[in-house]
């Protein structure tokens, strides 16, 4: 695993890529946006020359009607370009945020289980739902830079217009400005992204607490884990405290400095106009460019924009930095039996070597029982076997094909999985259980849902399978068959059970597993068992100790191993079959 600033790193590279491609993606907008803006900008520009030429044909008790017409026409000009780059400031952001949350979706689906292997929940959820949002702003922050940068730079233009001196006087003082800008724009990022690293941690801590609600209910744990989760909250307040005091400083300097750049270009002005250089009316337009060119705080928040934005998209970067898992473009051979073999596979987890050189074959149309003391690597090696991680050495091949070489969708065909804990995702029932089938059918649902047990109790929800999921009362074993279900419907070659029985009374399991050990039944069965009469009914039983396998065979020959029979606790076999 790659060390935290190596993933930053590696995050800001990836988060630059992203807001290139998501400018790409609303290039017509962006680009309506920053006309808009510029021309937003030039009607402020020409406003106060219109001014000022109206003033001097007053003063002369000339016709000023043109002029003034001007004026208003300016005003109304910079009104409609003002609504205009709000509407489209505001549908670029909402573009661009659900564009980058598609895309950092899709990125968090293709990983998998790796995902969370490198992220907590909490994690990935502040990334997607808030550093989306905004990374999302950045488009639209870069788009109205050129309009910041119009405004002032055509005031020192129209400035020097005017006359050369008062632009000279301004931009002898322009140093100071150019350097706050910059130490704003790198000091900002900076308490960025420790702020949302913060957030993160939260929202982490956060995530677990929900998920174990229960437990820290019952042992009367809330105080406590409300500590934990709030504990990171003072480096929260510090890092937002951080970034409004480099704001501050940022306002007070230009505070400081732009008043006094204005004082003196009016001076400037005034002397001109006393040796009858300039008029009146250039005079009050020399006045409003020196406001126009030292005015930086629109400047100030699209950079603030800017640097928020990217230290966002570096954090959505950190989730496409980690590669996701290629696939070929082989199929397996037609007919095969299922026959799943592993070839010295090594898979490390934080760091810890969890399999080692495992070898392991298992012959078509067969089931093996996975056992082994928790922590021996069984949930991994059920996850190689359904290449929902990767081995870090060796191959898994699956009727003499390597899983890597496979089409995604020929190994999503061929090999089903079922958990401890499933998910059920559809609107409804019928929905959830016909998941991925290319080509679903209500008999075919049904039967894999009498296979598993669940017909019964599904009939007896209030729209049976058309009940909506989020209105179906189930309990855990009740999920679990409705998990059993899914994977039974989908078929396959080999059927991948992680702990997906441990939630089953006895007399369930033991139906289940005759159904799944029946002669004739079609495809391998790979079980992660934690109870004797599970592996009893599997033709072998691979038996995991320290990372490695330690014995392959009938559960009734190992069961003469003590050690074999501590792996369940050193329950009598007998007994535990009885039950």
């Amino acid at each position: 695993m790659p060390r935290p600033h190596q993933r930053g790193d590696a995050g800001t590279r990836e988060g630059a890529v992203l807001l290139r491609d998501a400018a790409r993606h609303s290039a017509a907008r962006r680009t309506a946006l920053s006309l808009a803006g510029v021309a937003s900008a030039g009607a402020g520009l020409l406003l106060p020359a219109a001014l000022g030429r109206a003033l001097d044909l007053l003063l002369a008790g000339a016709d000023a009607t043109r002029w003034v017409l001007l004026c208003a026409a300016l005003v109304l000009l910079a009104t409609v370009l003002d609504a205009a780059t709000t509407v489209l400031h505001g549908t670029l952001d909402a573009r661009t945020t659900a564009w980058l949350r598609h895309r950092a979706t899709g990125q968090v689906l293709a990983l998998g289980p790796r995902a969370q292997d490198r992220f907590p929940a909490g994690e990935l959820v502040a990334r997607l739902v808030g550093n989306a949002a905004a990374a999302g702003t950045a488009p639209a922050a870069r788009a109205g830079l050129p309009a910041a940068v119009a405004v002032p730079v055509g005031g020192v233009v129209a400035l020097a217009l005017l006359d050369p001196w008062p632009a000279v006087v301004l931009l002898a003082g322009a140093p100071p400005l150019w350097f706050l800008l910059r130490a704003l724009s790198r000091d900002t990022s900076a308490c960025v992204a420790d702020y949302q690293r913060v957030q993160g941690r939260m929202a982490a801590a956060l995530a677990e607490a929900v998920a174990g609600r229960r437990t820290i209910r019952a042992a009367g744990l809330q105080e406590r884990e409300t500590a934990r989760i709030l504990r990171p909250l003072p480096a929260l307040s510090e890092a937002g405290h951080r970034m409004w005091r480099v704001q501050g400083r940022a306002a007070a300097r230009a505070v400081a400095v732009a008043p006094l750049l204005q004082l003196a270009v009016v001076a400037a002005a005034g002397l001109l106009l006393a040796r009858h250089r300039l008029t009146a009316g250039e005079l009050l337009a020399a006045s409003r460019y020196a406001v126009l060119a030292t005015g930086v705080g629109a400047l100030v928040g699209q950079l603030t924009s800017v640097a928020r934005a990217r230290a966002a998209a570096g954090r959505l970067g950190e989730l496409h930095s980690v590669p996701a898992p290629d696939h070929g473009d082989r199929r397996l051979p037609e007919g095969g039996p299922g026959r799943l073999q592993l070839r010295g596979v090594t898979a490390r987890r934080g760091g810890r070597t969890v399999l080692d050189g495992v070898d392991l074959v298992v012959p078509g149309g067969s089931t093996l029982a996975v056992v082994g003391r928790s922590g021996s690597g069984k949930s991994l090696l059920a996850a190689l076997a359904a290449r929902l991680a990767d081995p870090d050495a060796g191959e898994i091949l699956l009727d003499g094909v390597p899983l890597r070489e496979l089409s995604r969708e020929e190994l999503r065909t061929a090999v089903a999985c079922a958990f401890d804990r499933p998910v059920l995702l559809g609107t409804t029932v019928e929905d959830a259980l016909a998941l991925g089938l290319p080509h679903p059918s209500p008999a075919r649902v049904r039967e894999a849902a009498r296979t598993a047990h669940a017909d019964d109790f599904v009939r007896r929800l209030p729209a049976g399978y058309a009940t909506v999921c989020a209105d179906a009362p189930r309990s855990g074993g009740e999920a679990q068959r409705l998990g059993l279900a899914r994977a039974f419907a989908r078929g396959g070659r080999l059927l991948v059970l992680d702990d997906a029985l441990s939630s089953l009374d006895t007399v369930t399991e033991h139906r289940i597993t005759e159904a799944l050990t029946a002669p004739g039944t079609h495809g391998t069965r790979l079980l992660v068992a934690h109870r004797a009469a599970t592996a009893a009914r599997a033709d072998a039983v691979a038996w995991l100790d320290g990372g490695r396998v330690r014995a392959v065979g009938p559960h009734a020959a190992l069961w003469h191993d003590p050690d074999y029979r501590a792996v369940f606790g050193g329950a009598d076999y007998e007994e535990e079959d009885r039950r």
